[in-house]
């Protein structure tokens, strides 16, 4: 246990380095938000966009819940979020979003629709939207690490959460994206190597057994199959293939993966991005389910608990003093580079979509630099207040506080952002309209849920705390309802401006990747 802790504290102390590293790289916005006007190359850049896509919660939340729920059938969501949240997403998006958001000037997604659609009132909705959902999916971050050092190193939960955000802080005050980009990259390889060790470790325990035919024969593991539920339309099929589409198709319209292609700095880099982040999720995605369908073989070690309690107490099960320590890290690595990505994500839409846009249009670069760096501890202190509240109460399981993020983001963003890139037709209406009927639709579906699982008999309370727990289905429905109503609207509502369209479309800078 003494060598876990030395593992523990090296690893801080090298964050605690890169941040000392990167103090003088982040002194203008384009140094803070895209370390620099050049970019960052494809590796980097894959890096960062695959340590943003999984953390704490994929490990903790998703893949011990959903692995232990639907055996190794739950192997499949990995797997897709490689091929279209990865392999798919870079080669419909990245290019186009750089070179578009590069036409426009657009650092932020909410300018990225000002000036798409030609309606500063649409960025700041689509900035208050993005801050306040983005707030749940950081809380839940910090309390899947909560749940692995309360279980495994006995550590209470708002201690590592607060030495967590303290960490964060300190590298992304100082160094900006440079400095998470740069972390990211350390802790993608930690990622990489750690859930390889943590499979091998898990094969070679007594309860698990190296052949093949054993797993795909075993009962208590499944590959293609999962039984119906009972519990009203929001049955077990419905349930794994909704976990597909929202975590797979949800990047497509967060602001913190769309921020990596942003920061791409030519077409190399694109192709590079694209291999590395499919292959970074074919192996991280895999691993973690894979590890989280193994749960069926230790009934009797597992015996009372559930979800997100269930890696962590496997993990004291199968990895061996010293090495858990590196395990932690991998999970630590995972968590501490989305939630310097959200954080940046969140303050960036403030500082330049409300105060730059609305509040004081004549700050200075400077003025406007330190306010987003100041803007990141607010929301590293909110969700960290959040996620110590969501612990002590249980008001939501982690995986379900990601879903309602992820799901009301892309259920709002995804029509707009994504046809926005590549059809001229999209109008500002049609915007709006995906806005706030995705809103509606989410509070609408909740309670609809949240009944149906209860056969209506609940209280109004009840149901919100059950439809909570159908957030993957309800996210998809709404990515869905997005990608139709905003060509529908489109297709009846005048078509933008010549002037905005060829920004947008036609104009060619130097920037640009060809």
């Amino acid at each position: 246990m003494v060598l876990d802790y030395i593992i523990l504290i090296l690893y801080a102390l090298s964050m605690v380095g890169i941040a000392i590293y990167t103090k003088n790289r982040s002194k203008s916005v384009d140094d803070f938000l895209f370390a620099g006007k050049k970019g960052l190359n494809g590796w980097m850049s894959a890096f960062a966009y695959g340590t943003t896509y999984f953390s704490a919660v994929i490990f903790v939340g998703y893949a011990g819940k959903f692995g232990a729920q639907y055996g190794l059938a739950s192997v499949w969501i990995g797997i897709a979020n490689a091929i279209l949240g990865s392999l798919i997403a870079w080669m419909v998006l990245a290019k186009r979003t750089k070179n578009m958001t590069t036409r426009l000037d657009a650092k932020t997604m909410p300018e990225f629709f000002e000036k798409r659609y030609g309606s500063q009132n649409l960025k700041l909705i689509s900035a208050i939207v993005i801050f306040v959902f983005l707030i749940p999916y950081s809380a839940s971050v910090y309390n899947g690490l909560s749940s692995l050092f309360g279980i495994v190193f006995g550590i209470p939960g708002w201690v590592i959460m607060i030495a967590l955000a303290a960490l964060t802080a300190l590298y992304l005050f100082l160094g900006g994206y440079f400095a998470t980009a740069l972390s990211d990259f350390i802790q993608g390889i930690i990622m990489l190597i750690g859930v390889v060790l943590m499979v091998f470790c898990f094969m070679n325990h007594e309860n698990v057994s190296w052949n093949l035919s054993s797993l795909t024969s075993n009962p208590e593991l499944n590959w293609f199959t999962f039984e119906s539920s009972n519990k009203g339309l929001y049955g077990n099929t419905a349930s794994l293939i909704s976990l597909i589409l929202l975590t797979s198709f949800g990047v497509w319209a967060l602001p913190q993966t769309v921020h990596k292609y942003h920061s791409l700095r030519d077409k190399k880099g694109v192709m590079q991005g694209t291999v590395v982040s499919t292959l970074f999720a074919l192996i991280i995605g895999f691993g973690a389910y894979f590890v989280g369908a193994l749960s069926g073989l230790f009934p009797l070690e597992l015996a009372g608990v559930k979800g997100d309690n269930i890696i962590p107490t496997m993990l004291n099960i199968a990895i061996p003093s010293g090495l858990i320590g590196i395990i932690a890290v991998l999970i630590l690595s995972a968590s501490m580079s989305t939630l310097s990505s959200v954080s940046l994500a969140s303050a960036s839409v403030v500082a330049i979509d409300l105060y730059k846009g609305r509040i004081n249009k004549e700050a200075s670069d400077k003025r406007v630099n330190m306010t987003m760096k100041i803007l990141c501890l607010v929301f590293i202190l909110i969700s960290v207040v959040l996620a110590i509240v969501n612990e002590k109460f249980g008001v939501a399981a982690i995986a379900y506080m990601m879903g309602i993020s992820w799901g009301t983001l892309a259920g709002c963003f995804i029509g707009p952002f994504v046809l926005g890139l590549v059809w001229k037709r999209v109008t500002k209406s049609a915007t709006w309209t995906s806005i706030i009927s995705s809103l509606v639709l989410t509070a609408s579906l909740i309670v609809f849920f949240g009944f149906d699982k209860n056969d209506y008999s609940c209280t109004l309370g009840k149901a919100i705390a059950d439809g909570i727990g159908c957030s993957p289905m309800i996210g998809v429905i709404c990515m869905v309802f997005s990608m139709i109503i905003t060509i529908i609207v489109s297709l009846c509502t005048k078509r933008p401006s010549d002037e905005i369209l060829f920004e947008a479309f036609e104009r060619s800078i130097e920037n640009e990747i060809k």
